[in-house]
């Protein structure tokens, strides 16, 4: 998204309802990571209780 189409939002939506949006889709991407972190934590715990 460039600077003219940021502009455009902010004009037609309002700057709250704008940066809700950017801020949810950052939040987002955050909770993608999270989300694959915590299932490589569970693949090896899981591993790793085999092994014991």
């Amino acid at each position: 998204m460039d600077t003219k189409e940021i502009f455009s939002a902010v004009g037609n939506f309002g700057f709250p309802m704008v940066l809700s949006w950017y801020l949810l889709l950052r939040m987002e991407q955050r909770l993608d990571k999270l989300t694959s972190y915590l299932n490589e934590l569970s693949r090896a715990l899981l591993k790793n209780n085999k092994e014991a």
